[in-house]
């Protein structure tokens, strides 16, 4: 009986992280605009400002956690920090940080730009934060894992027309889903596309993978409802099938988006990495000058 419960609340608990991992941004937005709120409330009671000692100890706290992003860099560059704990961990913390230290500012500053000197460094650091968020996504696309090595245009296209066969193989019983998904993938892969054209495809593809997905799950749950009458199909033979066509269908278009999103992801981190560290820069100079004129005046 004990080892049957220790499974159960195993299973349970690799099914909620699964469930936290499929809806980490999701999270990830519903987290950062309850303590934007709750910040919002505590400005506007005033419950402590800037220049009082709790305020002024969020800011240096805050302060300090940018700075601290600086290490990051150092550990990938620095020679003699190239023992210092693995990169995923590094990258982990980098992110966490980037997010923290904005929030514990913000909270210092009561939501308020003040002064001009601080208005500018307030500004700075949410592009530095706006910045790292919007490559932390982009990099999730043309990356394998947290941290891992660079995924190649290559790479995905192998697999995906490896999966193409599988897919279409399987799905022989249902001619229209096969020639869906055909064409699809034709779209997909096509390179001759002109750049307007190719523009359109990279913010639309999802909806039309989307709208290919529900027609052809139309088509396979009558298919499939037909079989299991001939056949004499029990219900759970028939959702499992019906599971099973659904799974293949939508990670096969979801293979086909990534590899027409790849190309144009890439050019789009190469740029972020260009834009974000004169950033970073403008950043430790202006929060530089607020510290200097806070203490001096």
């Amino acid at each position: 009986m004990t080892a049957i419960s220790t499974t159960s609340e195993m299973e349970r608990s690799s099914g909620l992280l699964a469930l936290a991992r499929k809806h980490s941004w999701l999270l990830f937005f519903i987290t950062l605009i309850s303590v934007i709120s709750i910040g919002v409330y505590v400005a506007q009671h005033k419950y402590y400002t800037s220049g009082d000692d709790f305020g002024y100890y969020l800011g240096l706290v805050g302060a300090l956690l940018m700075l601290s992003l600086l290490l990051f860099p150092l550990r990938k560059r620095m020679r003699f920090m190239q023992g210092w704990g693995k990169l995923p961990n590094w990258f982990r913390i980098h992110m966490i940080i980037g997010i923290t230290g904005p929030l514990l500012i913000l909270f210092h500053a009561n939501f308020h730009f003040g002064s001009i000197n601080a208005g500018v460094a307030l500004f700075s650091m949410l592009l530095v934060a706006a910045s790292g968020v919007l490559g932390r996504f982009v990099y999730t696309k043309i990356h394998h894992g947290l941290y891992g090595r660079s995924a190649s245009l290559k790479e995905i296209k192998a697999h995906f027309i490896a999966q193409g066969d599988n897919v279409k193989t399987k799905f022989h019983f249902a001619p229209h889903v096969e020639e869906w998904l055909r064409s699809f993938e034709s779209y997909a892969l096509d390179t001759t596309l002109s750049m307007s054209a190719k523009t359109w495809r990279f913010f639309s593809i999802g909806i039309q993978a989307n709208w290919v997905h529900r027609k052809a799950m139309r088509e396979l749950k009558q298919l499939l409802s037909q079989r299991a009458r001939e056949r004499h199909w029990d219900d759970t033979k028939l959702t499992q099938r019906l599971a099973a066509a659904n799974h293949m269908a939508k990670t096969y278009l979801h293979q086909a988006q990534a590899v027409a999103q790849f190309a144009t992801y890439e050019r789009i981190f190469a740029l972020w990495h260009v834009l974000h560290i004169p950033l970073v820069y403008m950043l430790v100079l202006s929060s530089v000058f607020h510290i200097i004129a806070v203490h001096m005046y």
